[in-house]
């Protein structure tokens, strides 16, 4: 294994040429859309399992027109973990991703997908949840630290889920309304205390019901979108949009018009709604003409929030046959849905088995934008973009390896088919989260993917080669604080 020796600071400027709307062999540089759904598992869209009792239309048309991976994963099996490997190709595990609650998690002059694009030619905008930290200093004061401070030029959302208080509207770096009023604790019958429409206690803006976020959301992305396709087309520059919905994340609140229509009760009609409002962002990048000219992404943060039972009662498997939920060290907490349409650069109803990260999104805008990544940006990041334009056979690695920390704080490194979970139990929120090993018990778990995709037989008993040999490449990663390695 060759190590290509670089500082870690994620912090350093990028070699980028000069800005412009076209690459240096002529060819006009794409709009870029990213939208991220919140806690959609899997096994939820139509495309990814045909026995879905979710009806995703949209998604599944995304699939059809362009490129859907089956081995693609969150850097972190929780929301702010995913998010922050998304915006700065950086594992979360390098960072402190869990202050998020007070102070923001990018540093000043971090690299990130936005300040890459931005410095490319874009226009950068971002709607949604953030959930990366503000420094904050009262709600009636500006907000640094966020969106505005990491390479957007306009932002509207929230500061994280629409279950965690205080719940107000963001515009800029600054409150629309302060959450001057209180809103009480609420569940629902039926479910566990995370399920349903559930959320916690605490501030709330007079300007903003929790009913109303998700199409509120979908109504400035819109906008953004009919805005930027309003301008000359002399003066119009690429967009960059990340749209960042915090659904079907709870409280699961469907519409009257979408109560009933899924078969997996509350959560499936909230995802598809979520599915609907992503139809009219499809709808609103056609009516303007900026589909064909369009890259887009769709993912999801982390797995699901769907125990065994709720399998069982409504026939509906959100993992889509992985193990576990949101928060785990096993595959349905990080393994998501994610597609690629890019009319004439992307084959339309391709599949690609390569295993990539939220994190390589930097190292790949940045080869679609045709610029180069100093040695210390995105160090966790590897770029895709020749699988993209078909170039890239599934069996030339985008990446030797993947690492990442469970929600519980089990270390995960994954090569090739085989994954090392560096202690037993889910490392996250199914029971039990973390197991004590009995005498002559293995520490940890082994799996094989290619066979046991499921990760129901833990082989590290047998294979002590694998397991010596993972552990020693996870030491040197951690340790090496960000550099790249090729093997």
């Amino acid at each position: 294994m060759k190590e290509l020796c670089i500082t870690f600071a994620c912090v350093a400027a990028l070699l980028l040429s000069p800005s412009s709307s076209v690459l240096a062999d002529g060819q006009k540089l794409p709009h870029i859309v990213v939208i991220m759904v919140d806690d959609m598992g899997y096994g939820d869209p139509g495309c990814y399992n045909s026995n879905s009792k979710i009806s995703t239309p949209n998604m599944d048309s995304l699939a059809r027109d362009g490129m859907r991976f089956t081995d693609a994963h969150a850097p972190g099996p929780l929301c702010h973990m995913s998010r922050y490997g998304l915006m700065t190709g950086c594992y979360p595990f390098r960072a402190d991703v869990g202050s998020w609650r007070r102070k923001r998690s990018i540093d000043a002059g971090q690299v990130t997908i936005a300040t890459l694009l931005q410095d490319a030619g874009y226009q950068t905008a971002m709607v949604g949840k953030w959930h990366l930290g503000f420094d904050e200093n009262g709600y009636d004061k500006p907000l640094p630290g966020g969106p505005m401070d990491c390479g957007f030029q306009s932002y509207f959302g929230i500061r994280a889920s629409t279950d965690i208080p205080p719940y107000f509207y963001i515009r800029g770096d600054k409150a629309v309304q302060p959450p001057t009023n209180q809103t009480s604790a609420n569940y629902s019958d039926g479910w566990t205390r995370i399920q349903g429409a559930f959320w916690r206690e605490g501030g709330i803006a007079p300007d903003l019901a929790l009913k109303d976020v998700l199409p509120r959301f979908t109504e400035e992305a819109v906008q953004v979108i009919q805005s930027h396709g309003e301008q000359p087309a002399t003066a119009q520059k690429p967009l960059m949009l990340y749209l960042a919905y915090p659904a079907p994340h709870t409280p699961w609140l469907p519409s009257a018009e979408f109560a009933g229509r899924s078969g997996a009760g509350m959560y499936g009609d909230f995802a598809t709604m979520v599915d609907a409002n992503v139809g009219r962002v499809l709808k609103s990048l056609e009516d303007t003409g900026m589909a064909q000219d369009t890259l887009l992404v769709l993912t999801s943060d982390n797995g699901p929030v769907w125990y065994e039972n709720d399998v069982e009662r409504f026939d509906h498997d959100s993992s889509g046959g992985l193990r576990g939920m949101k928060a785990d060290a096993w595959e349905c907490g990080h393994r998501m849905p994610f597609i690629v349409r890019w009319p004439g650069s992307v084959a339309a109803g391709t599949t690609s088995h390569q295993t990539i990260c939220f994190t390589d999104l930097l190292a790949t805008f940045s080869d679609v934008v045709g610029t180069s990544l100093s040695g210390d940006a995105g160090p966790d990041s590897f770029s895709f973009f020749d699988v993209l334009k078909g170039s890239q056979a599934d069996d030339a690695a985008v990446r030797q390896h993947l690492v990442m920390r469970s929600g519980g704080g089990l270390m995960t490194i994954r090569s090739g088919d085989w994954k090392l979970i560096q202690g037993l139990g889910s490392g996250g929120f199914s029971k039990p989260s973390k197991i004590k090993p009995g005498k002559g018990e293995a520490p940890g778990q082994l799996y094989d993917l290619k066979v046991d995709p499921a990760e129901q037989h833990n082989v590290y008993a047998s294979h002590p080669d694998v397991v010596a040999a993972l552990t020693a490449q996870l030491d040197v990663i951690q340790k090496a604080r960000g550099q790249r390695f090729t093997e």
